[in-house]
């Protein structure tokens, strides 16, 4: 386990503090468990990426394709 010092701004710290109580939880385990969140959002994103680029446009259209061509359900609905 590695320890790393951060700079926040007051207010940001305030509400960290907060919602960390209110979660029960520490400061420490807040941040630890919000890096990793924000890490697993950038991980999965480029892995979206990464798959985008391998597709083609004519693999796109021959899965819209073999969809079904029905309305959408009522609560599917704008």
């Amino acid at each position: 386990m590695s320890t790393l010092t951060v700079k926040l701004p007051d207010s940001t710290l305030r509400v960290i503090r907060q919602l960390a109580r209110r979660e029960g939880v520490s400061v420490n385990q807040f941040m630890s468990s919000a890096a990793s969140e924000k890490v697993a959002a950038w991980q999965t994103a480029d892995f979206l990426k990464q798959e985008a680029a391998q597709s083609t446009r004519a693999d796109f259209l021959k899965f819209l394709d073999a969809a079904p061509d029905t309305p959408p359900v009522k609560t599917d609905r704008m």
